[in-house]
């Protein structure tokens, strides 16, 4: 096993039309990836991410699944094309989000179809958790953790408003109701933040207004059979790994209120003897962020044939 890399998954902001389709034209084990998505939930995702339109793939309950096919195309690739096994491959796996779901499913945990149903509730439930219009979600640049923490506690004044995403050092995304976002934006620019701006996302995530939607996962995951890891799965709720599947159902569960403790996770598994991290699926989004957290760290992506073909020629060489 290669003990210092580790495979990432990204997440919702990742998706672009036309992902995956040079994939799928070019190894026939992604075209089975999509396909079985497809079936999974009786509806031509694939054909979606390869033509648009971009307001329906943006749309939550399509985003995500359609991510996580992306991300499995490349990793069956990468298993029958270059012989590269995810438990020899790597130490851990790990994923942003809804990415975690990908880290799952590439660790053998959960089966592809089962993930392609249980996000497409997961996106369906969160968008109901929320009127349109009632949430939203802010980026708070240059300022650290504990500062933006402070801001949004500050901005809630009896509704809510919380850190939603640490995903680097300078890059703290708040969310929660309206209303207490923007008065957050507002002073996190009075208290000198680089820049500070609402973004088009349709729900506030990762916040304690999802509730509905983590319970509605509580019961999907419930009912979906879950295996042991063949690697261990950092996750985003804990940022260290973990191996015990009923661990890792309640994980998912808690993850949906839960802070996504990206930059605490990628400095673990820096801490753990990690120096590389190549990202499996749609953009590079997850590698900007690793060298952010830290320079030493080297990164990789693979989300297109040429990506993947040199990824296997590196893990080859390695």
């Amino acid at each position: 096993m290669s003990l210092n890399r580790t495979f990432i998954f990204p997440g919702q902001g990742s998706q672009s039309v036309g992902m995956g389709k040079e994939l799928a034209d070019s190894f026939a084990e992604a075209r089975a990836v999509f396909e079985e998505v497809d079936s999974s939930l009786s509806q031509n995702l694939s054909r979606m991410m390869f033509e648009g339109p971009e307001d329906q793939l943006n749309l939550t309950e399509n985003t995500q699944p359609a991510l996580m096919a992306v991300s499995m195309a490349v990793v069956r690739v990468l298993e029958k094309q270059g012989g590269i096994q995810i438990k020899d491959a790597c130490a851990y796996v790990a994923g942003h989000s809804l990415g975690e779901y990908a880290a799952l499913t590439a660790a053998g945990t959960v089966a592809l179809s089962d993930t392609a149903r249980l996000l497409k509730l997961r996106g369906q439930s969160m968008q109901k958790a929320v009127p349109v219009g009632v949430g939203a979600m802010a980026a708070i640049l240059g300022m650290d953790f504990s500062e933006v923490k402070d801001v949004a506690e500050c901005s809630a004044q009896g509704q809510v408003c919380q850190a939603a995403n640490d995903n680097s050092d300078g890059q703290v995304v708040v969310s929660g109701h309206k209303e207490a976002v923007e008065r957050a934006v507002a002073l996190a620019s009075e208290r000198g933040a680089k820049r500070a701006v609402i973004l088009p996302v349709s729900a506030p995530f990762h916040c304690s207004l999802m509730e509905p939607a983590a319970r509605a996962m509580e019961d999907a995951l419930a009912d979906t059979q879950f295996h042991a890891p063949c690697v261990p799965v950092v996750a985003n709720v804990t940022a260290k790994a973990e191996n015990d599947p009923a661990v890792l159902k309640k994980l998912l569960v808690e993850q949906v209120t839960g802070m996504v403790r990206w930059r605490e996770s990628v400095l673990w598994m820096r801490d753990q003897g990690v120096t590389q991290m190549a990202e499996l699926g749609s953009g590079k989004v997850l590698s900007g962020l690793v060298r952010r957290i830290d320079k030493e760290v080297s990164c990789l992506s693979a989300g297109t044939p040429s990506e993947v073909e040199a990824l296997i020629e590196a893990l080859r060489a390695s």
